[in-house]
This record gives C-alpha cells, structure tokens and sequence, in this order.
C-alpha cells in the first residue's frame, strides 16, 4: 500500500536517504496491529483491544520494484468480538514508534473467541 508512511517514518527516511543526522532503524521484529478506527499520518488508529489479541510479529521479503509482501502467514486467535477495518505497523521499541497505517481491503466483522488471518503475500508495502 503506497503513501502510507507515518509522519515519523516519512522523517526517518528522508533523513537516510539525504545523509542528515543518523537517523536510528525501527527496532524489530516489526509488530502488525489491527484497527477498529484508522488514524492518519500524525495520529495512530484505535487498536483493538480484549480477548487474546496481541499484535504479531512482521516478516518480509526483500523489496523489490519498490514494494514488499509478508513472507509469512500473521494470525491472530482469540479475537475479542470487533469490526477490523486498517492496520498499523510498530516497531518493537521499549516505547513502539509507529511506522505505517492503512484501511483494509474490507472490513472484517467477528465474532469474539475467532480468529483473523493474512496468508504469505496478502499484506503488501510500497513506496511509490
């Protein structure tokens, strides 16, 4: 999903990119949290919150053309009852930073004690 950086992460790589400062990289692994409200560049969405939820660690494949995809399944079990509509990505500092945010394709609506997985390769990033 392009243009979907946050405010710090679009710092963050302007920084490296134009060799100013030293700008630290995002402690991992890269955790992936599920919304019930999304947020925008400056401000984080409302996380779901309850039953077993916790967020899931983040593995990619290298980039490619720009772009990336998960090289894992994320799966989360135990979901409290909730309607997920977007994602955000942290990274798993003591005080997490986040990094990226997004709608999903379609919300999903579930029922408490389900649970909501993303396949290898069906969660994609890009910078365009």
């Amino acid at each position: 999903m392009a243009d979907n950086l946050s405010n710090t992460a679009e710092n963050l790589l302007m920084d490296w990119l134009n060799g100013v400062g030293t700008p630290t990289r995002p402690t991992t692994p890269l955790k992936v949290a599920l919304l019930t409200a999304i947020g925008d560049d400056a401000t984080a969405g409302t996380e779901v919150a309850g039953g077993a939820y916790t967020r899931q660690s983040l593995a990619v494949a290298a980039a490619a053309g720009g772009a990336t995809t998960n090289s894992a399944d994320l799966l989360w079990t135990g979901m409290p009852a909730c309607t997920i509509v977007g994602w955000e990505i942290w990274d798993n500092a003591s005080t997490p930073v986040r990094l990226w945010y997004g709608p999903l394709d379609a919300s999903q609506t579930l029922p408490a004690g389900s649970e909501f997985k993303i396949t290898a390769g069906g969660f994609g990033l890009s910078i365009s």
